[in-house]
């Protein structure tokens, strides 16, 4: 992803495309996660939101959530909590059980907010949390907005 991309390109409706880079998530001082097999999903103005496989998770750091939400594009999402030394981040993380036809890729995968995280990684690169509390973009310095999140920009 050394690539400069500019996130008004990305499509509409969104594309899944697997990262080509180690993810890994940090947490309450230790690593709770890491895979080489995330996928990202590229959408208009929204730096990728990076969903890993349940098995990147170290086992019982995930922790269920009560309420739901729904995307018109990949369905209806949970949530999840993270919990790891004493310390808990609540509903810091979504997922799809049963997403649409055309997010199938995306089952199980769950993505996490890098603002709620000690530190998230595409690569050797901290990424930077999407403005905003709703969007869970991870922001990579070859990324050119504006991005979407931030005030004024709910409607774009």
């Amino acid at each position: 992803m050394n690539t400069p991309e500019r996130v008004a390109d990305y499509p509409r409706p969104p594309r899944i495309e697997p990262v080509a880079l180690s993810v890994r998530v940090m947490f309450a001082g230790r690593e709770i996660a890491r895979t080489d097999r995330a996928l990202c999903i590229l959408e208009t103005y929204h730096p990728p939101s990076y969903y890993l496989p349940p098995d990147a998770f170290v086992a019982g750091v995930l922790q269920p959530e009560a309420g739901s939400s729904f995307c018109e594009w990949k369905g209806h999402a949970r949530y999840w909590s993270v919990r790891a030394n004493g310390q808990m981040a609540q509903r810091c993380g979504w997922s799809y059980p049963q997403p649409t036809a055309a997010y199938a890729a995306l089952s199980d995968h769950v993505a996490l907010y890098a603002g709620a995280m000690e530190a998230c990684f595409a690569g050797d690169e901290q990424v930077r949390p999407q403005p905003g509390g709703f969007y869970g973009g991870w922001i990579t310095a070859n990324l050119i907005g504006p991005f979407k999140g931030g005030p004024g920009t709910e409607f774009w």
